[in-house]
């Protein structure tokens, strides 16, 4: 898969997350590597910066549930609009965790 096809997965898998759920940058780096060969999720948030701003880029968080940096409150304020499970501020991923049904 070639960087293009990558950058389009990333933001396919965060399309079809669900209202209310969310994934963190390393879930959705291990979800496509076995296609992709690639497994970073600090090349999923670049993917995000770049290019996540058509997509639901809120329900991508830290591994720790920890929203945006420098969007928090936009990203909160969604998350609370989806009723996302949160827990001190960061999206409650024991609960709220998502992953693809296979294709």
């Amino acid at each position: 898969m070639d960087p293009e096809e990558y950058v389009e997965e990333v933001l396919a898998v965060v399309e079809r997350i669900p209202a209310g759920r969310a994934m963190s940058y390393g879930a959705i780096a291990d979800y496509l590597a076995d296609r992709s060969g690639r497994s970073s999720a600090r090349l999923v948030g670049s993917i995000m910066a770049k290019h996540g701003g058509s997509v639901p880029w809120h329900r991508v968080v830290a591994a720790n549930g920890r929203v945006v940096p420098g969007h928090e409150g936009e990203a909160l304020a969604r998350h609370v609009a989806e009723a996302t499970p949160l827990r001190n501020g960061r999206v409650d991923l024991s609960r709220a965790a998502w992953w693809p049904d296979e294709r």
